[in-house]
């Protein structure tokens, strides 16, 4: 890791690195007991702070996908408080400059499609991260089954399920324009049509399409439309015909 951060420093101008901790395939419930505990927060933000530093990272995001239940908002509220006073006091001790800090989050303010409705701690979150990035993808995916979907749809007249309307939902909590950095998606979703001469969003579908379990990375799409792809090296055409 040192490599990797010394070269984005080399660059003119240099590149911030930053050390994501969590992940869509990490389990919520880990962070829930980790922000539940102050025994665990302590541990977690020394253990950052100490990784960040050993290996030149600039900045530390928590990727927590996502807080259950209002119980871990607040929680996760502490958290962020007691992350940011240390990585203050870190700084002031070694004279280097501060750790900056920053969360992976839901696309809005608010989970409002879950069973349980629950809003981010906003003034947290302006207080003491430094950025946000807004999660603004999968708003469709292989859960939907009979029609295809755009998955990181800007706007949406006809339902709260878009970009601009998660954007503007953390702008309106508080959070200023210059904190939110937009997630955009590196990859696609596909869907198996019932009838090839009917595409586009909203056509029927039989369920997901090639890729895994519907899902096609960039380099895939790429060489899918390559018009040379016979000789695409980077992924074998069968499993898209």
């Amino acid at each position: 890791m040192g490599n990797f951060t010394a070269t984005l420093h080399a660059k003119n101008p240099s590149a911030k690195a930053f050390l994501s901790v969590g992940g869509s395939n990490a389990s919520p419930y880990t962070f829930s007991n980790m922000v539940g505990n102050s025994d665990n927060r302590a541990a977690f933000i020394k253990s950052s702070i100490d990784v960040a530093r050993r290996y030149g990272f600039d900045g530390l995001d928590l990727d927590w996908e996502s807080p259950n239940n209002q119980q871990d908002m607040s929680n996760l509220a502490v958290f962020f408080r007691e992350w940011r006073a240390s990585v203050n006091k870190e700084s002031l001790a070694s004279g280097r400059p501060r750790i900056l800090l920053s969360a992976a989050v839901y696309f809005a303010s608010k989970f409002f499609l879950a069973g349980v409705a629950r809003p981010y701690p906003g003034d947290a979150v302006n207080n003491y991260v430094d950025f946000l990035n807004p999660m603004c993808y999968d708003y469709r995916g292989s859960w939907h089954t009979t029609v295809t979907g755009s998955p990181a749809l800007l706007y949406d007249n006809s339902s709260n399920i878009s970009t601009s309307f998660g954007i503007s939902s953390w702008i309106e909590d508080g959070v200023p324009s210059k904190k939110l950095v937009m997630g955009m998606p590196m990859y696609g979703k596909t869907w198996q049509l019932k009838d090839a001469n009917v595409h586009g969003i909203g056509a029927p579908a039989n369920g997901t399409g090639p890729g895994n379990e519907g899902i096609m990375l960039y380099t895939q799409i790429s060489c899918l439309n390559c018009k040379t792809r016979n000789n695409c090296t980077k992924i074998q055409f069968k499993d898209f015909k």
